[in-house]
């Protein structure tokens, strides 16, 4: 049985004939000790805090029976490790033409060919938010500079937490509809159809991190620990 927090993706499941629901992973309405084994791939990552990622790894091991096992994958802050660069890196060159097969109209994908000049609209982004939160204050206390560093995607990361962009498809105009003008690198001027950009909270895990927060618990113990692929790996045992 899966779940996710996302409902379209959980639709999608029950329209493959699988069995998912939709939940939170702080709080996974399964009894616990009831689970032979469980998988958690790409999820840990996007909780902003050492508190609440530690907590999905508890809430994890509480749905384990005595002697039952859990994998993790989270996304590895080595991008490049034992000379060795991941798959993720390897991909940037031909990636847009791949996205172009991959694209299936209504699905969120990550914006993979994003270059220099996209990363600076995306900080504009970012700025404009916190100028939006500082305009909604209302005279209150100037608030901190909460702003996290955009991403490029197929690059090595430069910090651990950061946001990454994603490219809603779906959006785009009919020919006959009115499109957004944007001025390019060079000043020139062309009409270039837009898709909404998100920016999604990722915490990447350094060497050993994983790890340390897995043994941190004393309710479970680390059977293995590896790199595959950019990502940081973990399997657990529940004693």
């Amino acid at each position: 049985v899966g779940c996710d927090r996302s409902k379209n993706l959980v639709d999608i499941c029950g329209e493959k004939h699988f069995q998912a629901f939709v939940c939170d992973a702080l709080s996974v309405p399964i009894r616990s000790g009831s689970c032979d084994a469980c998988i958690s791939i790409a999820v840990i990552h996007h909780f902003s805090t050492a508190e609440r990622r530690l907590a999905t790894i508890r809430e994890l091991a509480r749905l384990l029976r005595p002697g039952g096992t859990a994998l993790i994958y989270v996304w590895a802050m080595e991008q490049e490790y034992k000379n060795q660069k991941s798959k993720y890196l390897k991909e940037k060159n031909g990636s847009k033409n791949k996205e172009k097969e991959m694209n299936t109209g209504t699905a969120q994908r990550p914006l993979n060919d994003q270059g220099p000049d996209n990363s600076s609209q995306d900080s504009a982004w970012s700025n404009q938010l916190l100028n939006d939160f500082k305009d909604e204050s209302c005279g209150a206390k100037p608030v901190a500079d909460f702003r996290l560093p955009v991403h490029t995607n197929r690059t090595s990361f430069h910090s651990q937490d950061l946001l990454v962009p994603w490219h809603l498809k779906g959006c785009t105009k009919k020919k006959k509809e009115s499109v957004d003008t944007v001025v390019l690198p060079g000043g020139s001027k062309e009409l270039q159809e837009l898709s909404p950009v998100f920016h999604r909270y990722y915490h990447v895990f350094s060497e050993g991190e994983l790890e340390a927060v897995c043994r941190s618990l004393d309710c479970v113990r680390v059977q293995k620990s590896y790199y595959d692929q950019g990502n940081w790996c973990v399997i657990l045992e529940k004693l």
